[in-house]
Formats: C-alpha cells, structure tokens, sequence
C-alpha cells in the first residue's frame, strides 16, 4: 500500500464551503421505448459553449476514497458506430497516460500505457479488415 499524495495535487481544508468556487455539469440522456439512449446532451457552467454539445458516448468515473473502488458510467448512443468506439477508446487510452502522468510523474509508466493504446487501434483496424473481406 501506498500513501503518496498526487503530483501537484494538495487539498486544503476551508474555512466555509461558501467561499468555493462551484462549477457544474449536467447531462441529459435521452432514451427510446426500450430505454436505449437516443441521444446524449452536456453542459459545462464554466465551459465558453453558450449551448449544450451533442455527444455519441460518454463516460465519467468516480473514485471513492472509502471503499477504494471506481464507480463510473458508460453510455453510448444507438448511432454509435463500433470504429467511432473504438477512436473513443484510443483516445480516452492515450489521455488517461497523460493524466497518470500528471498525478503520479511516472513517465514510464505512461508510456507504457500509450504504447498499449497504439496496439489496441492497430489490433482493431487488423480485426475490421478481416471483418470485411
């Protein structure tokens, strides 16, 4: 077990929870009959977007520090087509690196993280040209 603090990352204990900045963001998920999502609508208070973006799939994870588990929530539009999941995993892959980066400066092991994305895409494009032949 470990009890390093995050790179960078320090939490001070305020004097009033009112003097804190509260960001928010909300999501709308739209279903269909059989409670499939339609469509996926979010909204950033701080964002400089006047109006809510459109989104195919998300995905949001939360850690509780208590229970040590992640909990998280994945949805992903009927529309959503499977090379357009698999960008999104590639990408969510090689951003999730940079953030291990930052929070543990363990370069290394960030690297290592990317290089693994790389041949996930490379395994999956491979799979979908066998797929089509």
């Amino acid at each position: 077990m470990y009890s390093t603090r995050c790179h960078n990352r320090i939490t001070y204990l305020c004097p009033s929870i009112y003097s804190m900045h509260k960001s928010n963001i909300s999501i709308d998920v739209y279903l269909d009959e059989q409670k499939v999502p339609e469509q996926i609508k979010w909204k950033a208070s701080d964002s400089n977007a006047d109006m809510e973006q459109i989104a195919k799939a998300m995905m949001v994870a939360f850690w509780d520090g208590a229970d040590k588990s992640a909990l998280r929530i994945d949805l992903w539009t009927k529309d959503m087509m499977v090379d357009e999941m698999a960008d999104f995993y590639y990408q969510l892959l090689m951003t999730m690196a940079d953030t291990f980066n930052r929070a543990t400066n363990q370069p290394e092991m960030s690297a290592d993280m990317k290089e693994f994305a790389k041949a996930f895409m490379q395994k999956f494009k491979k799979s979908q040209l066998q797929q089509n032949q």
